[in-house]
Formats: structure tokens, C-alpha cells, sequence
């Protein structure tokens, strides 16, 4: 599922960055996308396995240093993630209470898909708790984190940005077809009776 939102991801720059003229606020984040790609593969992967220390501060992942646009494609998977997982806990009306010796920390999920958007802020905010009910239930059955990401000031950056492209054009689909829905309705026919 990962890779599948990774690749989707690269359509998606096209579609919102490219042509939605983004470019430069993407390079501002993700870097300058116009250096050969082939060449950054290759160096990519003449420098592999990459120690945590080069990519944790400012990426989701060691392959999102292989160029923007592989930066791009990631953050945007991790971010599909996040909605996935919020949108899930959303459907079971999922409330959690964290434990804690200054008293317990009570989330309620939020629809990461109502109108207008939530804040990236409040979809993080109740990642974490969620993530946390995650990781310790996979780890009370002797498996790994089902979530093992710890996000940077830095990815957490490129995410909300995802989040404000991917925002604006739901809402601007939203206004476009309000705006033609109320246009058919003025041209229905009126009834004589």
C-alpha cells in the first residue's frame, strides 16, 4: 500500500505542483527538481544503506533523499497514511485516553475529509495518540510498531504542505461544483401549477 501511495504521489505532483503552479513553493522545501534525476538515483544508491542520522532531521524516509521528487512522493505516501489512519479511527469512533501522572489526555478523532478541511495541526495532533493506541497494541501480541515513524519539525513541514495544496483544490472543487449545481437549478423548468 506504501508504494502504491508513493507512486500515486508522483502523478500528483504533476497534477497539483506542475501544473498548479506550485513550483516555487515546492522547491523551497523539497528542493530543485530539475537536477537530473537518472544522476541522483545513481548517487542514491552508490551511498545506500544511509545512516538515520542523514535523513531523520529533514525527511520521512532515507529514499526521499534520492531527489524532490522522490521527497515529494513519500511525503505525500506518509501522508496518505496519516489521513487512512484518521479517517479509520474516525469510522469507529475511536476516543482515546492517554495515560498520565498529571492526569489522562482524552482525543476524539476528527474526519480528515469533512468541509472545510481540518487544520494539518489537529490531523497530527490526534496521529499521535492514535499511533501510540496502534504501536502498543501490536506490541501486546510480541510484533513490531505497526506505525515506526517519527516525524521531524522538517517532515512534519512538507506534510502540512501536501496538506494546504490538497486542501485548496478540494475546496476550490467544492465552490466549482456548488457553483455549477446552483447554475442547472436555475435553468430547471418551472411548473405552471
Amino acid at each position: 500500500l506504501g508504494h502504491l501511495r508513493h507512486e500515486i504521489g508522483h502523478y500528483f505532483w504533476d497534477v497539483l505542483i506542475a501544473r498548479g503552479n506550485k513550483l516555487d513553493a515546492f522547491r523551497e522545501l523539497f528542493g530543485d527538481e530539475r537536477l537530473d534525476y537518472g544522476q541522483a538515483l545513481q548517487d542514491y544508491y552508490a551511498r545506500t544503506p544511509i545512516p538515520n542520522s542523514e535523513w531523520q532531521d529533514s525527511h520521512v524516509s532515507a529514499y526521499a533523499t534520492a531527489h524532490p521528487w522522490e521527497d515529494w512522493a513519500e511525503t505525500w505516501a506518509h501522508y496518505l497514511h496519516l489521513v487512512d489512519l484518521l479517517e479509520t479511527a474516525k469510522s469507529f469512533d475511536t476516543q482515546i485516553s492517554v495515560p498520565s501522572p498529571l492526569g489522562d489526555q482524552h482525543y476524539t478523532m476528527i474526519d480528515p475529509f469533512i468541509m472545510p478541511p481540518p487544520p494539518f495541526e489537529s490531523m497530527l495532533s490526534a496521529l499521535v495518540p492514535t499511533t501510540l493506541l496502534l504501536n502498543s497494541l501490536t506490541r501486546s501480541l510480541g510484533q513490531i510498531d505497526a506505525y515506526p515513524f517519527a516525524l521531524s519539525a522538517q517532515a512534519q513541514k512538507k506534510m502540512r504542505f501536501v496538506h494546504e495544496v490538497v486542501s485548496e483544490r478540494r475546496v476550490a472543487r467544492a465552490a466549482q461544483m456548488t457553483s455549477s449545481m446552483h447554475q442547472n437549478t436555475q435553468n430547471l423548468p418551472v411548473s405552471d401549477t
